[in-house]
């Protein structure tokens, strides 16, 4: 195993723990319907961001799906853009018209947020081709669930990857259940990392739960990447303490399944690794959490006083104009 830095560990605190009580305060907002509509949260799966953060650089790129506030967060898109467009505001990162499942930021190198599941996939491989045609040594790293596994387009997306030695890292985000349905129930494959393997893509199964496992399972891949050689695809096994989104009382799981998870907790685990080796006192981190809180409270007053988008805005970022000069000849 790789060692790390005082610097790295007490950002992957601050990071994860602005994650984590971001998610938190979503769900106490969300109850007293100041939020509305979809709303997927990512307790507990905060490590697969934060270890894949600290693998790349700002101008790689990110794609996932629906499961995306940490993701954006993790990007650089200030929590009071998040939470605005949580709310359907005008302040929010894509402009209060995309909601809890479509965050946007170009200016920060993060593609979404998409709801049709597994459709990021190709949309990921398209990004790491546009970059590889222009020359460019940018990595993609495209995120899906493990329910995504299951759509066709996984598939072409992966052939065409290999073929085309593509620089893309598709993540399977594997929480254990599509909604509510366990992975044992859809496949009698159950490690979804051989997937990989029928186009002779190097997969390998990554402990999900761990910053420091997944930060050297993304830096192998992102070198792979970086020189050439194609891309990579990892499942990251990790559990959302959660239920598949807001609307969703979890009684397919057992409380015991979920507090077993819950002593795995990634946040516990960093936190830990930070007092034993005396890297920061229980009160350093305590200011952390409060500076958190701040940030939080921040963005939701931000997101009361912030507009509602203009009728005007209906239909604009709908379709972009084409300027190819041969379209009007």
């Amino acid at each position: 195993m790789a060692t790390f830095t005082k610097e790295q560990y007490m950002t992957w605190f601050e990071q994860m723990m602005l994650m984590r009580r971001f998610e938190e305060k979503s769900a106490q907002l969300y109850g007293q319907q100041k939020i509305k509509g979809f709303c997927h949260l990512y307790i507990g799966q905060e490590a697969v961001v934060a270890g894949t953060m600290s693998a790349i650089t700002k101008e790689d790129k990110l794609i996932t799906a629906y499961r995306d506030h940490a993701h954006a967060l993790a990007c650089g898109i200030p929590a009071r853009e998040v939470m605005a467009e949580l709310y359907g505001k005008a302040t929010g990162c894509s402009k209060g018209k995309g909601g809890s499942m479509h965050m946007f930021s170009k200016e920060h190198n993060f593609f979404g947020g998409h709801g049709i599941v597994g459709g990021q996939i190709p949309l990921g491989a398209g990004i790491a081709f546009a970059d590889m045609y222009r020359g460019g040594k940018q990595v993609t790293v495209c995120y899906m669930g493990d329910g995504a596994v299951r759509q066709g387009a996984l598939h072409e997306a992966f052939n065409m990857a290999m073929i085309w030695k593509l620089p893309v890292i598709f993540i399977c985000e594997n929480n254990g259940y599509a909604m509510g349905t366990s992975v044992k129930r859809t496949t009698n494959v159950m490690d979804i990392s051989k997937i990989g393997l029928a186009y002779e893509m190097p997969s390998k199964e990554v402990d999900g739960m761990n910053c420091e496992f997944v930060h050297v399972a993304i830096s192998e891949a992102v070198d792979r990447a970086r020189k050439g050689d194609g891309p990579t695809f990892l499942e990251i096994k990790t559990y959302r303490y959660r239920g598949h989104s807001m609307s969703d009382p979890a009684k397919y799981r057992t409380k015991e399944e979920v507090e077993e998870y819950k002593q795995q907790d990634p946040i516990e685990q960093v936190r830990k690794s930070i007092l034993d080796n005396n890297y920061a006192t229980q009160a350093d981190l305590d200011a952390i959490e409060e500076k958190i809180a701040a940030v939080i409270n921040d963005s939701v007053e931000f997101s009361e006083n912030s507009p509602w988008p203009d009728a005007s805005e209906l239909y604009t970022d709908v379709y972009m104009e084409p300027n190819y000069p041969f379209i009007n000849e």
